[in-house]
């Protein structure tokens, strides 16, 4: 027989939801037990997906309530379903089939499931975005807002959030700048794009990048037709006395204050190194400064455009101080660039909202901005120590590397085994991120390490994060 019930969004199932069953001529038990078997081996009902109660799905089949009950029962001793007092039956996280698929099969069938915890890098802790505090600087920007605001305004961006940005940047992180120098962009890919515009205007061939960083930063620039030639990298950040050798490069992208993912700061000799090859070659040092407010070992170190603000463009966002949903990225940039990147930005037809732009200003000009970066720095920097506290109870042979800062640490790993602790993480329902994925294509590889971005877990899911990580990881 067969009936048909309609179906709701997996993670809401509740008793008394419908469920669309196909039931075979198998007998009711039989038939009932291999319908909820093979939605849950397809991944129709997800991993923590809630079942109706016996009692309500017994009355929707019209079958007595043992039938379910049973088969209830035998699936839960299969392990696709779990049973507890008080929260009902559940789709178990991990009910692998009990079938003689290969490992590699079970491998793919597995990566497509949803993982219970991440400590994926580049996100930071969106629970603890201020809303009450931005929805206060909302209403007094718009309040105060002139009419004009909401035209469409100038391409660089409203004066009010340039004027705050710049005077926020001068003393929290050492930029010198104007008004009228900073650009405001959606987002730091945004600011990249349009950069390489004029870059590709100004006949630059190559922008050089570090061995390791976000691959699509590279495809952009690749896309855009430069070549993307890799410095080399040491203990001490990228080799920038390298750029000299590069006769093509008009150009260099480096995250001098705390380099990701690696994690380590650029040292003042290779700091100057690129500086005295921008001035002597005419070339530009494009400065991605994403986490540079989060130092907690000692003050940040100052941004790299204070060295020379018309050979350096910095790039900053709120993207990790507040939240990426924000779409809110900043470019100071030397004189000379200033008015080819808004004109740029009127070609591309692509600006920012007035209202966040206003709103930001506020936060900013109010101190809530400083507030919620110093709170959110202790929060990070306990999460750290909880971290290598962990480590060195329960996985002492892997070494935390890099500075104490940002959003991420790297942990160093016996060559040969980052794939595998990396899947042995998937098993244990935890994403993670190997250095491998950063690495440029034309590196060799050197290192095995995980890229562990600890900001992202919400309070009740960072210790079985954890936990979950300590069991991945190589046995000592």
């Amino acid at each position: 027989m067969t009936d048909s019930w309609a179906t709701s969004p997996a993670a809401a199932v509740a008793p008394g939801v419908d469920l669309h069953l196909e039931l075979g001529a198998s007998g009711l038990r039989r038939g009932l037990t291999d319908a909820l078997r093979e939605a849950v081996r397809t991944g129709r009902l997800a991993s923590g997906t809630r079942l109706p109660s016996s009692r309500s799905l017994a009355a929707d089949l019209g079958v007595a309530r043992n039938t379910v009950a049973d088969a209830y029962a035998e699936l839960v001793a299969e392990g696709w379903l779990t049973a507890r007092q008080g929260s009902g039956t559940r789709v178990a996280r991990r009910a692998a089939p009990r079938d003689a698929a290969t490992p590699a099969a079970v491998t793919r069938r597995d990566a497509r499931r949803e993982p219970a915890y991440s400590l994926m890098p580049g996100s930071p802790d969106l629970a603890s975005f201020p809303r009450a505090q931005w929805l206060k600087a909302a209403r007094r920007a718009l309040t105060a807002a002139p009419h004009e605001a909401f035209g469409y305004g100038d391409p660089r961006g409203r004066v009010e959030l340039r004027t705050a940005v710049a005077e926020y940047l001068a003393r929290a992180r050492g930029v010198r700048a104007t008004p009228e120098r900073v650009v405001v962009c959606s987002g730091f890919v945004h600011g990249l794009a349009l950069l390489a515009k004029v870059l590709g205007r100004r006949r630059v061939r190559e922008v050089a990048v570090e061995s390791y960083g976000l691959h699509y930063h590279r495809d952009l620039l690749a896309e855009a037709g430069f070549g993307t030639p890799a410095l080399g990298f040491d203990a001490h950040g990228s080799r920038t006395g390298e750029l000299a050798e590069l006769g093509g490069a008009g150009a260099v992208l480096l995250t001098p204050a705390h380099q990701f993912p690696i994690g380590v700061a650029l040292r003042p000799q290779r700091r100057a190194a690129a500086v005295d090859w921008a001035r002597g070659t005419g070339g530009l040092i494009l400065e991605d400064d994403y986490d540079g407010e989060f130092r907690y070992d000692r003050q940040p170190v100052g941004a790299l455009q204070g060295l020379d603000p018309e050979r350096v463009v910095y790039l900053g966002t709120a993207s990790k101080s507040l939240a990426p949903g924000l779409r809110l990225a900043w470019m100071v940039l030397p004189g000379a660039l200033a008015d080819e990147v808004a004109a740029a930005m009127v070609k591309a037809d692509v600006t920012c909202g007035s209202p966040d732009q206003l709103t930001l200003a506020e936060f900013i000009t109010s101190g809530a901005y400083d507030r919620h970066v110093r709170a959110m720095r202790l929060r990070y920097r306990r999460r750290r120590d909880q971290l290598v506290a962990a480590l060195a109870e329960r996985a002492p042979d892997v070494r935390v590397t890099g500075i104490a800062a940002g959003l991420h640490a790297v942990l160093e790993l016996p060559p040969g085994t980052e794939r595998s602790v990396v899947q042995a993480a998937a098993w244990q329902g935890l994403a993670l991120e190997g250095v491998g994925s950063f690495r440029h294509p034309a590196v060799e590889r050197d290192r095995d390490a995980l890229v562990v971005g600890y900001a992202r877990p919400s309070d009740s899911a960072w210790t079985g994060a954890l936990d979950a990580l300590c069991r991945a990881l190589p046995p000592a």
